[in-house]
C-alpha cells in the first residue's frame, strides 16, 4: 500500500525518488559515529528498488573512504560541504578551494581571539594542537591522523576548509559574527557541528553541492531526497524534492525540512529511507 503524503507527516506533497543524497554526521552515522546495521540494510532496500544513494559532508573525502567502500557507493559524492566532489575510487572531479586572501584574514582573526583552527589542504589535516579539543573526536572521525604544524603558511592558497573549533558554543557564535563581518560573500561560514564553525570557498555549500551531484548522476532534484541535521543542511533542502531532517536536528533546521526521521541515536536514517522515501521510490533508470 503506497501511503499519502499527509499520512506520512509530510507537509507536501512528495515526488517519485529516484536518488538520495545524505549528510553523514549526525544522519548516517550514530552519535559515535558507527555505521548501524539498521542503516546498512536501509541502503541496500534503496538499491533493490531501483533508487541511487550517495553522500555529501563537511568531512574530506579522504575521511568518507570506508563509508563509500562499505555502502559500495558507486556514484560521486561529496565531502567539504560539496565543494569537493569524488568517484568512489578518491579521484577528485571538481574543487573549489577558499580563496587564499579569504583564508589569511580568518586564520588571522582566529588567531587574535585564541580560537583553534583547523586546516583541510591537499589530503591533509593540519592543526597546531594535537591535544586540542575534539581532536580526538575528529581522528575518529575522519579515520587519519592530523599532521602537527607551527603555521599554515605553506598551504594558504590550496586550503578547502577551515574548521573554527571551541567548546564554548557562545564564543564560536560571536568568531563566526566577526568572520562574517570580515570576510562578507567571499566564504561560505556555516555551523556543520555545534561546536565547528565551517569556512569554505562560497560555492562550497550543500546547496551546490546537491545541485552538481544530480548534474553529474543525471537525475532531477526534484526526484531527489535529502536528509540532514545541521544548519549546513539547509541549503541542500531547499534544492531537492524531498527534505528530511534527523530527530535531534536543531527547531530552526527542522523547521525547512518537509519532514522529519527519529534521530540519530535511534536509527533515524532507517526510518527516513522505510518511512518517507520508499513510498515514493521510482528508479532512476
Amino acid at each position: 500500500m503506497v501511503l499519502s503524503s499527509v499520512e506520512l507527516g509530510l507537509t507536501r506533497r512528495t515526488p517519485e525518488i529516484a536518488l538520495v543524497i545524505s549528510d553523514v554526521d549526525g544522519t548516517l552515522v550514530t552519535p559515535d559515529k558507527r555505521l548501524t546495521t539498521a542503516a546498512m540494510a536501509a541502503v541496500r532496500r534503496l538499491g533493490a528498488a531501483g533508487v541511487g544513494f550517495t553522500l555529501i559532508s563537511s568531512r574530506p573525502p579522504r575521511g568518507m573512504a570506508a563509508l563509500v567502500s562499505e555502502l559500495d557507493i558507486r556514484l560521486t559524492f561529496g565531502g567539504f560541504n560539496g565543494g569537493s566532489l569524488a568517484l568512489p575510487d578518491q579521484t577528485i572531479v571538481e574543487a573549489h578551494p577558499l580563496g587564499a586572501d579569504v583564508a589569511r584574514q580568518v586564520l588571522a582573526l582566529l588567531a587574535t581571539r585564541r580560537v583553534e583552527a583547523w586546516i583541510f589542504a591537499d589530503g591533509a589535516w593540519r592543526l597546531r594542537d594535537p591535544d586540542g579539543p575534539y581532536v580526538a573526536l575528529e581522528r575518529l572521525t575522519v579515520g587519519f591522523e592530523p599532521t602537527v604544524v607551527a603555521n599554515f603558511d605553506a598551504v594558504s592558497a590550496c586550503i578547502d576548509k577551515i574548521v573554527a573549533v571551541s567548546d564554548d558554543p557562545s564564543r564560536l557564535a560571536g568568531v563566526e559574527a566577526e568572520i562574517r563581518a570580515l570576510v562578507g560573500a567571499r566564504a561560505a561560514i556555516v555551523r556543520s557541528q555545534l561546536q565547528y564553525l565551517d569556512v569554505t570557498n562560497p560555492r562550497s555549500n550543500k546547496g551546490d553541492g546537491v545541485s552538481a551531484l544530480c548534474k553529474r548522476i543525471g537525475v532531477d532534484p526534484a526526484r531527489t531526497a535529502v536528509i540532514g541535521d545541521m544548519f549546513n543542511d539547509v541549503l541542500m533542502f531547499a534544492r531537492a524534492g524531498l527534505s528530511i531532517a534527523m530527530g535531534q536536528a536543531p527547531a530552526a533546521v527542522a523547521a525547512r525540512a518537509d519532514a522529519v526521521a527519529r534521530s540519530n541515536s535511534e536509527d533515524g536514517f532507517a526510518d527516513a529511507v522505510d518511512r518517507l522515501i520508499l513510498p515514493y521510490a521510482a528508479p532512476r533508470i
